[in-house]
């Protein structure tokens, strides 16, 4: 029966990586592949459970009396839960930030970005797209970003090709802002919650890495911009619709913000609670904020009739549910064993990280980078006994590896992440033409970073 369950994983998989052409809703393949590989799980549950958790099983029913249900009771309250845990502290610190980027939208705390791009040099336009995109990235959820971003950057444009360009531009800069910090992109903030990295090496592994890759990107792709951007003609600043706020309430929200998510590594080191409590934390501190400032409309109903970003919440909806189910999927496929059988026989899965590094750019360009980060995880677990002595212990040589060969492979395509099918949808970003004219650029861009990288591990 397990190997049902791979089969629907791999099943799963496909469905995920041809999206573009089934058409098929990658969060809901997920959640369903995810749901059917436990009910497996479930239908199978004695074989499993006793060759591979006997001992706490055993122990499990000497507490109770034994019935027809013991086994399914078993899975539900100690295996299938730990699963449901692991996801439920992400998907509340993603809901968090993603809050936390709507209530300084309404309320103009980003209308500056719109002051800054008001320039008619298309390079100087790219690289403060790039550097802002790359900021906001870098402190809250790259998905976010990239929504927000492409919803100020499509009005300002008129051009429908320099839109795909510097669109492109914000999705890349986003991806690799977020991978540089453990809270600006999903996948990182997993190995964080995992207790596989910490905060400031991780940063400090990436950092050169990331913007060598980036930097070396933009060059390459500086060349192919216009001569002149052309500007709509009029563009007003979204304001959540009747804000009243000013500049230094805009600004104060914005330091709130900001500064409460640059503080959760140190409120989880504090504390030693899980990083979501931090995000909900800051969320709450920034709503109080936000009704002191707004209390002049408090008793209209202008707070109600206000416009809220329903493509950023839609988005985050379908990143969230499509995370939790490849949670369930792999933890499925774990539960079984067979997982800790290919670790086994692969021994000494991680001798050359270099190898490693471009097998997994490579599927994370082809089957996505949240799939192959959740997979190489999810292996990972049964590799310990087997991998050079430290490459797989907290803040290990793996993980940065892992996690820069998934960010990167999954900007090589228009399809390798849900920023890049984002941009597609928005933009009407083509599948061929992003192949053409991005991925040659990103390539190059990976060449020299992961060479960066492998130095800065080597050195370190």
């Amino acid at each position: 029966m397990a190997i049902a369950i791979l089969a629907i994983l791999i099943i799963g998989l496909l469905l995920i990586a041809t999206e573009s052409i089934t058409h098929i809703n990658k969060a809901a393949v997920a959640m369903f592949a995810g749901v059917s590989t436990w009910l497996l799980y479930i239908a199978y549950g004695p074989g499993f459970v006793m060759s591979g958790h006997q001992a706490e099983f055993l122990s499990f029913v000497s507490t109770a009396s034994f019935t027809t249900n013991s086994v399914k009771e078993f899975i539900s309250e100690h295996l299938f839960i730990r699963y449901v845990m692991q996801a439920a502290g992400i998907v509340l610190f993603l809901l968090a930030t993603t809050t936390i980027v709507e209530v300084l939208h309404q309320n103009g705390c980003f209308d500056f970005i719109n002051e800054w791009l008001r320039t008619r040099r298309p390079r100087k336009l790219m690289w403060m797209l790039a550097a802002i995109t790359f900021v906001i990235s870098a402190n809250l959820d790259n998905l976010a970003t990239v929504v927000l971003m492409l919803s100020i950057m499509h009005p300002l444009l008129q051009n429908d090709k320099q839109r795909r360009i510097y669109g492109t531009v914000i999705v890349l800069s986003a991806s690799l802002g977020g991978a540089m910090t453990v809270i600006g992109d999903i996948s990182s903030l997993k190995l964080w919650a995992d207790g596989h990295v910490t905060p400031t090496p991780y940063f400090l592994q990436l950092v050169i890495p990331v913007l060598t890759t980036l930097i070396v990107t933009l060059l390459l792709l500086q060349q192919q911009l216009p001569r002149r951007v052309e500007f709509t003609f009029t563009t007003l600043p979204y304001r959540g619709d009747d804000t009243v706020l000013n500049r230094w309430q805009r600004l104060l929200m914005l330091f709130v913000g900001f500064g409460g998510l640059w503080f959760i590594p140190t409120f989880h080191r504090i504390t030693l609670m899980p990083p979501f409590v931090g995000a909900l934390c800051v969320l709450a501190l920034l709503w109080f904020v936000n009704e002191l400032c707004n209390r002049q409309l408090m008793t209209s109903d202008q707070m109600v009739r206000r416009r809220l970003p329903m493509a950023l919440q839609y988005a985050n909806l379908q990143q969230l549910l499509y995370f939790v189910g490849l949670i369930f999927m792999f933890g499925a496929l774990a539960e079984t064993g067979l997982l800790h059988s290919v670790a086994v026989r692969l021994q000494l899965p991680v001798p050359h990280l270099a190898v490693m590094g471009v097998v997994t750019t490579g599927l994370s360009a082809l089957c996505g980078n949240l799939p192959v980060l959740v997979a190489g995880t999810s292996l990972t677990d049964g590799m310990a006994a087997f991998a050079p002595e430290g490459v797989l212990l907290c803040d290990g040589a793996f993980w940065p590896m892992l996690s820069y060969a998934t960010s990167v492979g999954g900007a090589l395509l228009a399809t390798g992440s849900v920023g890049g099918l984002m941009l597609m949808r928005m933009e009407n970003v083509g599948f061929g033409w992003y192949l053409r004219h991005i991925t040659p650029k990103v390539l190059a861009g990976f060449v020299v970073g992961f060479t960066a990288l492998c130095l800065v591990l080597l050195l370190g």
